[in-house]
């Protein structure tokens, strides 16, 4: 990484010199300063001064920029090497971006323990994400046993029949739908034609949800998902919380009484699905309530359904940039875990978790009183170079990297380090056995289909150089255009 300066002629180096003094590494800005910010190199970052020791200086406008989307790492470093507790003052917050003090924030279960208010529980409900203590690892253990392990592994099948069934509906597809034949070719929009609805009917499938709610399930998942965060769409994923609601209401107490079971692909009984085995969990003797099996199936659908979208796309579009890898992960099956915790390494489309301190915290130097928003940017702690070797390059084969099985300790023996995707402790994502179960099964199907596959350079967004492809990012792969043979 290196820091660059802007351009002669940038609108934005008129006006960096007033614009821009070591105040900036506070956070204060000056009254009507620019906030246009050039497009750099990736890898490259704007040079915004500065201060009389040499430290370089980092203006907190530049995280409301594009520039910072596309090409982030470079500004998570200077982070990471001088400030690894930046106090934003202007978005009211604290950045904490190094590996180990992520790690260890994590897993302080009194100084960093709860997740703010009204993060999610808006549209969500009253889900385990908002709690602390014992309250959480009650409402965590209600389900966690429906992820892991054996219940897990009993949900291949179904997958894996779903993942066939879509590629097989390709063959009746138009362009309009994503795909297109020509010359012995076929062109997938791999997002529209897969990703996008893949995990969305897997996740409809083992939670127990009917066929017929696989409509209603869409617009449940959309809405409460672009309706997160307080956003403009808010009251859109609340209604669709409500509906999901009034209709789970509807089968809980059917469900009680005749449980569901999910099957293999010889029709034989894998077990109860999920809702059924909420139906009949008790919490201090009593059943759990409609409300309370709602939000952990919204919990669930948020945790399975774009992360596993955004994690596809994101390893796909890594591994045909990288030749090598791509075929060494398409001759070996076994190495789509390799490409997929990279992929969540190098490019994970989960940024991090805000925590509340609960007492006054200094860290690095740095005081961050009782209360305040702490961000633990896992995008950051991914690119730690203290702890991943030449972290900016896309390597399944790295040697420091673990890639075993998603452990909520985390993984940091001999060597080799658990990628922060997921985050580590008690709040480790409660859908990330999902999301890696679906992503690598779904993608093992779609490699045995896909023959020479190759991305269609001419239909994708291009880099600030207009020719080479547009980095990742902060912003999974919205689509992925694709070509391979028919023959």
């Amino acid at each position: 990484m290196s820091t660059t300066t802007a351009p002669s002629g940038c609108p934005f180096s008129g006006s960096l010199a007033s614009a821009i003094d070591p105040d900036l590494a506070t956070g204060e800005l000056k009254p009507g300063a620019s906030t246009d910010f050039p497009l750099m190199p990736e890898g490259e970052a704007v040079d915004m001064g500065h201060a009389p020791d040499g430290t370089p200086l980092l203006d907190p406008r530049i995280f409301n920029t594009m520039e910072f989307f596309r090409n982030p790492y470079p500004y998570y470093r200077i982070m990471r090497d001088h400030y690894p507790v930046f106090h934003d003052k202007l978005h009211n917050c604290y950045y904490v971006t190094r590996y180990d003090d992520i790690t260890d924030c994590y897993f302080d279960d009194e100084g960093f323990n709860t997740i703010p208010k009204g993060a999610s529980s808006g549209v969500l409900g009253n889900t385990q994400l908002e709690l602390s203590g014992v309250e959480h690892r009650r409402r965590r253990n209600l389900y966690g046993q429906h992820l892991v392990g054996k219940s897990l592994n009993n949900r291949i099948p179904a997958i894996e029949q779903l993942a066939e069934e879509m590629i097989k509906d390709w063959d009746n597809m138009t362009p309009e739908q994503g795909v297109e034949d020509k010359d012995g070719t076929r062109t997938v929009a791999l997002g529209k034609a897969f990703a996008n609805e893949f995990p969305i009917r897997v996740v409809c499938q083992v939670l127990g949800f009917p066929d017929e709610a696989r409509e209603d399930f869409y617009y449940w998942y959309n809405s409460m998902m672009s309706g997160l965060g307080g956003s403009e769409t808010q009251q859109e994923g609340l209604e669709a919380r409500q509906h999901l609601e009034d209709y789970v209401e509807g089968i809980v107490e059917e469900r009680r009484k005749n449980p569901t079971f999910l099957y293999d692909q010889d029709g034989n009984s894998l077990g109860k699905d999920v809702i059924s085995k909420l139906c009949e969990t008790k919490l201090d003797g009593d059943y759990l309530s409609t409300e309370e099996i709602t939000s952990n199936i919204a919990l669930v659908v948020g945790g399975g359904g774009e992360t596993t979208r955004g994690a596809i796309l994101n390893m796909w579009y890594l591994l045909l940039q990288h030749p090598d890898q791509m075929a060494a992960v398409m001759e070996d099956e076994e190495k789509w875990d390799l490409a997929f915790h990279e992929t969540l390494r190098h490019s994970t489309p989960i940024g991090g978790q805000p925590r509340h301190n609960t007492f006054d915290v200094e860290l690095h130097g740095v005081h961050i009183p009782a209360g305040s928003l702490v961000n633990m940017v896992d995008f950051s702690a991914n690119h730690d170079d203290r702890i991943f070797k030449d972290p900016e390059t896309f390597d399944i084969f790295r040697d420091d990297l673990y890639s075993g099985k998603l452990l909520r300790s985390g993984y940091a023996k001999e060597g080799r380090y658990s990628h922060m995707a997921f985050g580590v402790g008690p709040h480790l994502c409660p859908g990330a056995w999902i999301s890696h179960q679906e992503a690598v099964v779904g993608s093992k199907i779609l490699s045995k289909h896909l023959k020479n596959p190759r991305i269609r350079v001419d239909l994708m967004p291009k880099d600030i150089d207009g020719e080479s492809l547009a980095p990742i990012g902060l912003i999974s792969v919205r689509e992925l255009w694709l070509e391979y043979d028919l023959d």
